[in-house]
Order: structure tokens, then C-alpha cells, then sequence
């Protein structure tokens, strides 16, 4: 089993110590939903929505949310992020919207955490704008899609061999 880096010997929690790792580009991208009624999606596709353009809105709390990660996830390092992307789309077939977020960092530790947040902010966003049409959403699906860069080397959900069993 692999030990959990996280935790020291004793089991106690702290940070690790990221000081003799090596820079790497590391890219991170995440995905989540948000699950409504119909007519919640036509309001937001409308963009009548009383507190406005619900995509736009979580677009850009997601992008701030994933910069701020380390203030909101214990342990979590600053990390001067080179790029983070979050993309909203609707989707008739949820119904619902897909949210995808992608971070991007070159320096000694991941961005799996702020692609994360970014993901789950926005879902949470989209819950927030429209809540009042429709308080039974459901928020569904935040995984880790994909990661590259440093030590462990690359991951990609759909290559696990259980990936079935968890989509």
C-alpha cells in the first residue's frame, strides 16, 4: 500500500516538503455536473436568470476559486498558477450543465486540487444562481480526469482498469 504523503510517521497531518522536488510543468483537468429540471436549463440557457449569465458567473468563480485552493484545502501549498480554464456547457441529455476545469502550474507540486475546486466552485455557482427555480439539483461526478508533470508521472481516469465500474 502506498503511504500516504500527508500524514507522518506517527500519523499525525502536516505539509509536505516540496523544497527538493524538481520544477515541472504540471496540467491538471477535472470534470463535474450539475443535474436540474428542464425548465432550470431553459431559464439558464435563456439567460433570464434573475441573478444573471449563470455560466459566465461560475466560469469566473471557478478560475478564482482554483486560485485560492490553498486557503480553502488544509495542507494545500500556494502555487503561482500559469493558467486555469473552466468551460460550462449545457447538456440536454442530463439534463444539465457539464463542467470541465483544467490547471496548469510550472513548479514543484500538482494542480490536481485546484482543477478540483475549480469544478466544484462552479457547480456550486450554477446550484446558487438558479437554486430558487429549482432547489433539488444535484451535483454530480467531480473526479480527477487527468494529470501530467513531476514525480508520479501521468494519470488518465478512463486508463484505470476499474474506469467502468466508476463512470
Amino acid at each position: 500500500m502506498t503511504r500516504l504523503t500527508h500524514v507522518d510517521a506517527s500519523g499525525k497531518a502536516n505539509m509536505v516538503d516540496v523544497g527538493d522536488k524538481a520544477v515541472t510543468q504540471r496540467i491538471a483537468q477535472a470534470e463535474g455536473h450539475v443535474v436540474m429540471l428542464p425548465e432550470t436549463l431553459a431559464l439558464i440557457r435563456s439567460g433570464e436568470a434573475k441573478k444573471g449569465d449563470v455560466l459566465a458567473t461560475a466560469r469566473i468563480a471557478g478560475i478564482m476559486a482554483a486560485k485560492r485552493t490553498h486557503e480553502l484545502i488544509p495542507l494545500c501549498h500556494p502555487l503561482n498558477l500559469t493558467k486555469v480554464k473552466v468551460d460550462c456547457t449545457i447538456d440536454e441529455a442530463l439534463p444539465g450543465v457539464r463542467v470541465t476545469g483544467e490547471a496548469r502550474v510550472t513548479g514543484q507540486t500538482g494542480v490536481e486540487m485546484e482543477a478540483l475546486t475549480a469544478v466544484s466552485v462552479a457547480c456550486l455557482t450554477i446550484y446558487d444562481m438558479v437554486k430558487a427555480a429549482d432547489r433539488a439539483m444535484r451535483i454530480e461526478g467531480i473526479r480527477l480526469l487527468a494529470k501530467s508533470g513531476g514525480k508520479s508521472g501521468d494519470f488518465r481516469a478512463d486508463d484505470r482498469p476499474d474506469a467502468e465500474k466508476m463512470a
